[in-house]
């Protein structure tokens, strides 16, 4: 492996620039549309023999890059940091960043473009849709489903066999014991809907 696009140039994108070289990249290029310290999109838009990741911690934005990278002919490239333990079962999507420490158990389905933060723990026959973010430190038990661009805060923990639906925000330190329908706001021990997300 010799070069990465890394579109985003700020923290995330710092943190996902350090997994690509441990896990091999020679040079990551940081693209930025809002930086003039870096190249921009347009600049870069017909090197497409260079794979690219997206370095963006927003769901909504990421898969919007990802997306208009793909239209433009870019591989999609997917991280997993060496301390990763991974089970050979787990499948994971294309644009997908695996950080420091986490642990992805037997069978679990990991989505396109989604962030697992330093330290998670993925338990058995998890779903994990496309764009999600599980923050550092969150533990689902088995067979828990996480639905499309939602964001599990830090420290979080859900019991086994929920489901948390789209577009949801659950609070940092919040223990799920129920059900979360799509669009909602909810944290707490024990977790509690706070407000729908309009």
């Amino acid at each position: 492996m010799d070069k990465l696009y890394i579109y985003g140039a700020s923290g995330h994108g710092l943190v996902v620039a350090d997994i690509a070289q441990l896990c091999g990249y020679k040079e990551v290029i940081f693209i930025d549309d809002g930086n003039n310290e870096h190249k921009n999109f347009e600049d870069i838009k017909n090197d497409n023999h260079i794979p690219m990741i997206i370095g963006i911690g927003d769901n909504k934005i990421r898969a919007m890059l990802q997306q208009k990278a793909q239209d433009h002919g870019f591989c999609i490239a997917t991280l997993v940091h060496p301390s990763a333990i991974i089970s050979p079962s787990v499948a994971i999507g294309k644009g997908t960043v695996i950080m420091p420490n986490v642990v992805v158990n037997a069978r679990a389905n990991i989505g396109d473009g989604a962030i697992l933060n330093t330290s998670c723990i993925i338990e058995h026959e998890c779903q994990i849709g496309d764009f999600v973010h599980i923050s550092p430190n969150v533990a689902l038990a088995g067979n828990v489903s996480i639905m499309s661009f939602t964001h599990v805060g830090i420290g979080s923990s859900v019991i086994q066999g929920l489901s948390i639906g789209q577009n949801c925000i659950i609070g940092a330190a919040s223990v799920v014991i129920k059900n979360i329908d799509n669009n909602i706001l909810a944290y707490g021990n024990p977790c509690k809907v706070i407000k729908e997300i309009i």
